[in-house]
């Protein structure tokens, strides 16, 4: 591993509270750069909005492996999921100056439910494009929430809101937010509950989401059609189907 890695106390943190907030850059200027570069060329053929196409971009443009492969993001992963590692999805999430709607509180796992066998060993590394900061609607999470299995949703305003339900009876004063420079990154679980607020600021709050499982778990293809997945590291261990298998 690289010096990138993450200490004991980290490892350990993440384990207690589902999260970690990663405070160096991730990439060099010129790979973040680069990066920069692919999201505003996706983000220019959707009309420069929000909307669903911005979904797994690397499926359309495998310019992205590089970064979803690269050492400096496995290197991070590894020490939370072990050595057996999946590209599961990534996603470009981009917040609109004024008008970027409010993410409601939910569970990643909660929308994978059946599409594989387990999801204790998920990951998602949030990397800020732009400035994440509570001002334009930065992540926040209820830490500890990851040990719960899935939560009870009820339907939300769909007009406010980026989708229309939402767990039930959350305590906002737990939230912590991740406030991010752009380069820095998060790290969480997937079934830690989070969510973000609506930006009314008329800074935009772009971030890449990068997802991992171990390939102890299996993916089922029948509940997977046209969803790609790669061997990032290690040996495939359940039998799954990837790209690059």
């Amino acid at each position: 591993m690289t010096t990138a890695a993450l200490s004991e106390q980290e490892i350990q943190f993440y384990k207690d509270n589902g999260y970690i907030l990663h405070k160096k850059q991730l990439f060099s200027e010129q790979k973040m750069a680069e990066l920069s570069g692919i999201f505003e060329e996706q983000w220019e053929l959707v009309g420069r909005r929000l909307n669903s196409e911005l979904d797994t971009p690397h499926f359309r443009d495998e310019r992205l492996l590089k970064f979803l492969l690269s050492d400096e993001v496995l290197d991070l992963v590894e020490p939370l999921i072990g050595p057996n590692i999946g590209l599961w999805s990534s996603h470009f999430i981009c917040k609109e100056p004024l008008i970027g709607k409010q993410t409601p509180w939910h569970e990643d796992s909660a929308y994978w439910n059946g599409r594989l066998s387990s999801f204790d060993k998920i990951v998602t590394v949030w990397l800020a494009i732009d400035r994440s900061w509570q001002e334009n609607g930065c992540m926040r999470v209820i830490p500890g929430t990851h040990n719960n299995g899935f939560s009870t949703y009820e339907e939300v305003d769909g007009s406010k809101n980026i989708f229309n339900t939402e767990i039930k009876n959350i305590d906002d004063s737990k939230a912590v937010y991740f406030e991010l420079e752009p380069g820095e990154s998060s790290l969480h679980d997937s079934r830690i509950i989070h969510g973000a607020r609506p930006n009314q600021s008329p800074y935009r709050r772009c971030g890449y989401t990068m997802r991992y499982f171990s390939t102890e778990a299996k993916v089922y293809e029948e509940k997977n059609h046209n969803h790609k997945i790669w061997l990032a590291r290690g040996k495939d261990l359940a039998g799954n189907s990837f790209v690059n298998g």
